[in-house]
């Protein structure tokens, strides 16, 4: 706002500058678009994980079976990691999803702010580097030759995400704490006059 202007008083200029940057938020649009098409792309993985697995899971061992299942719990998660992006983020970075009535609608929906999201994400990507590593120490048990390089990268990787997804809590619950904290006035001697 200019110097000098009185409050609530905006120049044309301003007004549409600010229109235009409020108005861009429409190009993160097509990102959730895409991501819509991701989401489509991991479900044609797991319909294709599946068709494979069924017409051998007579003939499979128990630990081929869990792996298969893990594949697919492992694609899932990432599935519901995409949606988690898709509406919040589309609800906080574009425009609100109108969809009050519907009864399906997820009660986060609307209530995830960017902190809530941000932590929702850690905890998917832990649960799919945890499923990730879980299926590499399966393999060990069907007589492969290990492969400990990538063993142990697959650790570090994951311990990385939970210490991650920690710091991240950690930073969340220290700014909490600073918004609890009630604003310090400061003294301000009256006017004499």
């Amino acid at each position: 706002m200019a110097t000098g202007s009185p409050p609530g008083h905006r120049s044309s200029l301003e007004r549409v500058l600010e229109n235009g940057l409020f108005m861009s938020r429409w190009l993160m649009a097509p990102f959730y678009v895409g991501l819509v098409l991701a989401l489509a792309m991991l479900l044609m993985v797991f319909v294709e994980e599946l068709v494979t697995a069924l017409p051998h899971i007579l003939q499979a061992s128990s630990e081929d079976i869990i792996l298969t299942v893990l594949t697919l719990i492992d694609l899932s998660l990432a599935g519901n990691l995409v949606l988690i992006v898709i509406f919040s983020g589309y609800e906080n970075f574009v425009s609100k999803i109108d969809v009050e009535g519907h009864e399906d609608r997820p009660s986060w929906m609307g209530t995830l702010d960017f902190s809530g999201l941000k932590i929702k994400l850690i905890g998917s990507i832990v649960a799919i580097s945890a499923i990730s590593l879980l299926r590499a120490f399966m393999t060990l048990t069907q007589g492969t030759q290990v492969d400990e390089v990538r063993i142990f990268w697959l650790v570090v990787l994951h311990l990385t995400f939970v210490t991650s997804g920690v710091l991240f809590a950690a930073m969340d619950w220290v700014a909490s704490l600073s918004d609890k904290r009630p604003k310090q006035v400061a003294n301000v001697p009256a006017d004499p006059s």
